[in-house]
This record gives C-alpha cells, sequence and structure tokens, in this order.
C-alpha cells in the first residue's frame, strides 16, 4: 500500500497564499504534510482509478490524517487520540465501510464540505452516525430527501428507518403515495420486510391501481419463498404473507376481467373468498366480501383543497358547517377534517342535498360516524394534523345543486383552514362554497374545517 503525497508537499509558504483557516485545512486533507495517523481502507469495486495507486492484492487505500483536526471535529475521535483509553496505533484498519465514504468523512471534518453522491450517501451517512457528527448526517438526510424518486424510495426508507430518521421516513411514505406504481416495480421492493409490506398495503393514500399492487404484493411473497426454499404456491405465500396484508387488499375494487385474469391463477384467495367477490361483482351481495375494504384508495381521487393556509386553533365548536356546489356532476369518496397531531376524533359526518323545489328542505345521502387518528398531512405548499373520513360508497353530488356537509366532531383542539376561497377549481370542476346560518359552527368560507374533497368525475 503506498500513502498518498500532495504534489504541493515542498512548497514551504503554504500557508501565506491561503489566507483563511478553513483554505488551510482544507490544504492539509488527504495530505502527507504533518499528518500523524493512517486510516486504510477498501476501495469499492467499480472504482479504478489507477492514480491511486491501489494494492494490487488487496484494493486498499490509505487516507493520511491529523489527529487533532479530527478530534475537533467528532467527540468519538477525540476519545480514540485523546481520552483515557486512547490508542497508539498510528495505522487504523476501518473495515465497516469502503475508501471513496470514509474520504467524504474528512473532507467534511477538514473543510465543511462533502462530495455526497447516489452511491456513498447512504455510507456517509452511517460514518456521521458512527462517529457523532450531527452536521454531516443532516446533509446526507437532505440529500436524500431531495432525491427521492420511485426507483429509490424503498432502499431510502431502510436507512431511514436502520437511523431512525422520522422525518426523512415521513417524506419517504409520501413519495410511495404519489408514485406507488413506480416505487412497486422498482428493484428494492421485493427486499423490503414484511412490516414495511404490511403498512403499504394498508395505506388509504397510495396512487395506484389495486390489480398492479396485488400483483406487486404476490411477487414479493414468491421471491420470499424462493428465499426460503419453499414450494410457490397459493397456501405457502399467504401464510408467508398473513391475513394482515391479504385482508388490506382491495379485491372487490378491481375490475372483474381483472380478478379473474391476475387473481385467481395466484390461488391466493379461499374458494368461498372468491365466490364473495364473484358475488359482489354481479351485485349479488352487497356486504364486504370476506372482510376485504370496498372503497379505493383515494390517492387515485382528485383533492379539492380550499385553504391558502392553516394554524392550530384552541377552539372546539359544537359542529362545522358549509354549503358547497360543483360545476359538474361528482362522486364524492370522502371528506378530510382537522385534528391535532398523535390524537384521536370521534365524528358524525352529514352531506345533505338541498331540494330545488323547497331550498330550506333537505335530503340526507350519507351519514359516516367513527373514531379516526390524526397524522400529518399536506396540500401543496399547506402542512397540517388532520384525519379522512371516507364514505362506505361513493356519492353522487349532482351538478349546480347546493349541498350541506355537517360535521360533529369531538375531539381536543384541532387545526383551523385559513384564508379560504370562495371557488377553487380542481380537475375541470369548480367548486363553489357558502357560508351556512347555523349558530355554533365554526367553519364558514374563510376559516374552518372540510379542508379537503376526495372525488372524481361522474362519468
Amino acid at each position: 500500500m503506498s500513502f498518498l503525497t500532495d504534489t504541493d508537499i515542498t512548497n514551504e509558504n503554504w500557508q501565506e497564499i491561503r489566507p483563511t483557516i478553513r483554505e488551510r485545512s482544507l490544504y492539509l486533507f488527504n495530505n502527507e504534510l504533518l499528518s500523524d495517523v493512517h486510516f486504510v481502507a477498501e476501495l469499492s469495486l467499480n472504482e479504478t482509478d489507477d492514480s491511486l495507486e491501489p494494492d494490487p492484492k488487496k484494493c486498499k487505500m490509505a487516507i493520511p490524517a491529523h489527529k487533532l483536526v479530527l478530534a475537533i471535529g467528532s467527540s468519538v475521535f477525540y476519545a480514540m487520540f485523546y481520552g483515557e483509553m486512547a490508542g497508539k496505533n498510528d495505522t487504523i484498519i476501518v473495515s465497516d465501510c469502503e475508501y471513496e465514504s470514509l474520504l467524504e468523512l474528512f473532507r467534511f471534518l477538514y473543510s465543511d464540505e462533502v462530495h455526497l453522491t447516489p452511491d456513498n450517501v447512504m455510507q456517509v451517512l452511517y460514518l456521521a452516525k458512527k462517529y457523532i457528527v450531527p452536521a454531516l448526517a443532516h446533509k446526507c438526510i437532505e440529500y436524500l430527501g431531495d432525491n427521492l424518486d420511485g426507483s429509490n424510495v424503498f432502499s431510502v426508507m431502510e436507512c431511514a428507518r436502520l437511523h431512525d430518521e422520522k422525518s426523512l421516513l415521513e417524506r419517504c411514505w409520501r413519495v410511495v403515495d404519489k408514485h406507488a406504481e413506480d416505487a412497486v416495480k422498482s428493484t428494492s421492493f421485493t427486499t423490503i420486510g414484511k412490516s414495511v409490506l404490511e403498512e403499504l398495503v394498508e395505506r388509504d393514500t397510495l396512487k395506484i391501481e389495486e390489480v398492479e399492487l396485488f400483483k406487486a404484493v404476490d411477487q414479493w411473497a414468491s421471491k420470499e419463498c424462493e428465499k426460503q426454499g419453499l414450494k410457490t404456491d397459493g397456501a405457502v405465500k399467504r401464510g408467508i404473507l398473513g391475513e394482515g396484508i391479504v385482508k388490506a387488499i382491495r379485491f372487490p375494487v378491481m375490475k372483474q376481467k381483472e380478478f379473474v385474469a391476475t387473481v385467481l391463477d395466484s390461488n391466493l384467495l379461499t374458494q368461498n373468498e372468491v365466490y364473495d367477490v364473484m358475488k359482489h361483482y354481479n351485485s349479488v351481495q352487497l356486504t364486504s366480501p370476506q372482510g376485504f375494504p370496498v372503497f379505493e384508495r383515494f390517492g387515485k381521487f382528485y383533492q379539492c383543497f380550499r385553504f391558502d393556509s392553516a394554524m392550530i386553533s384552541g377552539c372546539v365548536w359544537e359542529w362545522d358547517v358549509l354549503i358547497f356546489s360543483v360545476s359538474k356532476s361528482i362522486k364524492l369518496f370522502g371528506i378530510s377534517l382537522f385534528g391535532s397531531e398523535n390524537n384521536q376524533y370521534t365524528v358524525k359526518i352529514r352531506i345533505k342535498r338541498r331540494l330545488r323545489e323547497n331550498p330550506k328542505s333537505t335530503h340526507q345521502l350519507v351519514c359516516k360516524k367513527g373514531t379516526f387518528s390524526s397524522v400529518k398531512m399536506e396540500s401543496e405548499s399547506v402542512q397540517y394534523s388532520g384525519f379522512n373520513v371516507l364514505f362506505d360508497k361513493p356519492v353522487i353530488i349532482q351538478q349546480g345543486t347546493s349541498h350541506v356537509v355537517v360535521a360533529e366532531i369531538s375531539g381536543p383542539p384541532s387545526w383551523c383552514g385559513g384564508s379560504g376561497s370562495h371557488s377553487v377549481i380542481c380537475s375541470d370542476v369548480t367548486f363553489t362554497f357558502k357560508n351556512a346560518v347555523a349558530p355554533g359552527s365554526g367553519t364558514t368560507i374563510k376559516v374552518g374545517q372540510f379542508p379537503r374533497f376526495l372525488f372524481t368525475p361522474d362519468q
């Protein structure tokens, strides 16, 4: 092995031409000048830079370093070099990372700079955590978050879970929601753990055709069978998946042709379950077949968000009432409500249609009751805490007819929308809002509840 040598190492006035401490420190980075320790690590397999002169047998490289500089930037290095248990070895073998990633750790300690790439960022993050360099870890987390897409989200998610980076994990799930079809087709999908798969299939917010999600789940189960040396058949795959995952697949929302062509051949469902789903398709059975959800994931829906801002509100209102109409008939699948983070709310929500022949009279279209947990949500630039109330079946909202939405919410103080608009256009549908004459209501056009309407055009 050979140590790197800076070409300017003999330049006796190097301090004079580098006027700042940062420039002088950077000059010493990866430089034999004044070095008093060397770190040895393996080159990555895809690095073949001849100028680095790697050992032809071991493909290892040494990085010259300065104990004082490293100790200033890391408490771990301080303990290693100057603590009570400090070692005297001036050559340190590092076996848990590659040379290129270790070099970036040192670059940051010498200069506050780091050259991150998709290939090195996760290992640099590992080193930042290991040597307790939080500023570098933050840069790595930012880089991962800024470069998330469907192709890498599951590998980044695993990294976020490993390092307990909750904000990055939440960001990963938002990307999964928006790019679910790309994510489940990525090479890293079949490597995710069962707990991640279970959380995935239970999400209402996925934007994906249910049949495509099923194909991905079936492929994941087949890969698990191969890993465990088991026979790849329906009963074995179902045993690996578990009832929680199987029952979270929304078979009733698939097209009948998709169900017959894809699901039946997998042999994942029992004969009775197949019969029940087929009865549901043919309107012979109206209840949820064998416990499978019968409503679509609202990630596929259009979402009309009616506020420009959101804020914490200390108020708890008796009820919330709002009048709305649409320029084109829609299927309304649900409405979101504000909450506060990690709290639960008991809700009764009703939608009534005003009768044209007697505007003071109404006809109730839906009544949904339940207890809901509030989570972090976002819409464009607005972030808030809230939850979605999905109806058991979509409600037809007729074009040009006034409808009244009423919510009775029991729970702790929640967020509140602000700067609401009289009308909002979403997917060529104009939602128009009016204030209701309802004493005790905390909602108006400008402020209050009902931030989001989940719908599709009624075709």
